[in-house]
């Protein structure tokens, strides 16, 4: 009966959306970034956002972050891939996590379905700031970056164990409490911050310091990618889970000690994150004679 209990609460964990932070995470980000806009460059992204009918979500900035989650799970299956770049533990390939290096659409809102996190930022980020953009799909530029900044940071959204980047993999945090080692590092791993985004994001804004986020604002999507990798293998993938998704396997305990690294590592990740999509947006304002200089 307990194997069958597993294997019900493993298919059930394999079918449901893979996110990356859960809006509480996209919010905290878009908070942190939102913070670091230039006056200028904060008002264009409001004017942009102030013309999106889309009732999704809110239209203000730090809501619309959660934007492209809502878009694919509400029948858009097509951007699913876009939201990671999985590279294997065992012989991680660049090739293989970027779908081989598909053509962008025209637009790039258009496709392809097969394509990852890494190559999406690049696209949109190049059309928020081109100033022959068409409004619509700057509008829907603008959405991506707000979400897929924050995705490529989630570790487990840029490594993969044969499981779903942990979505096979059930765990439990004490209790009766249990979850998929995905939706731990989504969510669970944010729940000890508090329940308000704004307040969550004042306090690791504290924690930046001029060095941190000026290195931090350098280098392009694919070395994000890369950190986010080397702190699943660090972090996330300690828990000698086996590769693949065998439904017979009972849940991995996670220690006290690895949530509370695992914690330390999200902070930063969450923070990196903010960081970097204020970067991007400054950058784009400025590319699109936005800046105000």
């Amino acid at each position: 009966m307990r194997k069958l209990l597993t294997a019900i609460g493993i298919a059930s964990l394999a079918s449901q959306p893979v996110l990356a932070w859960g809006d509480k995470g996209h919010e905290i980000i878009a908070s942190i970034a939102r913070d670091r806009l230039t006056p200028a460059t904060k008002a264009w992204v409001d004017a942009i956002l102030a013309k999106d009918p889309d009732t999704l979500t809110a239209p203000d900035m730090v809501s619309r972050a959660t934007w492209a989650d809502k878009w694919r799970d509400g029948g858009h299956r097509e951007t699913a891939s876009w939201h990671f770049v999985d590279q294997e533990l065992a012989g991680p390939d660049l090739k293989t996590a970027f779908f081989d290096y598909p053509e962008a659409s025209d637009p790039p809102s258009a496709g392809p379905a097969q394509d990852c996190v890494v190559d999406k930022i690049g696209e949109f980020e190049n059309e928020l700031g081109d100033p022959t953009t068409p409004d619509a799909e700057r509008l829907l530029a603008l959405k991506y970056i707000l979400h897929f900044v924050g995705d490529v940071h989630q570790p487990l959204h840029a490594s993969d164990n044969q499981d779903r980047g942990g979505n096979c993999v059930h765990v439990s945090l004490g209790g009766q409490r249990t979850t998929s080692l995905h939706g731990f590092w989504d969510t669970g791993v944010l729940s000890t911050l508090g329940d308000d985004p704004g307040a969550i994001a004042k306090t690791l804004e504290a924690d930046i310091t001029p060095d941190e986020a000026k290195a931090w604002s350098a280098g392009p999507p694919e070395a994000w990618a890369e950190e986010s990798y080397q702190a699943a293998k660090a972090s996330a993938y300690t828990i000698n889970s086996p590769s693949g998704c065998a439904s017979d396997v009972a849940p991995i305990p996670l220690s006290a000690a690895y949530q509370t690294q695992a914690l330390q590592v999200a902070k930063q990740q969450i923070e990196k994150a903010g960081v970097r999509l204020a970067a991007v947006l400054n950058a784009a304002a400025a590319k699109a004679g936005k800046s105000g200089s």
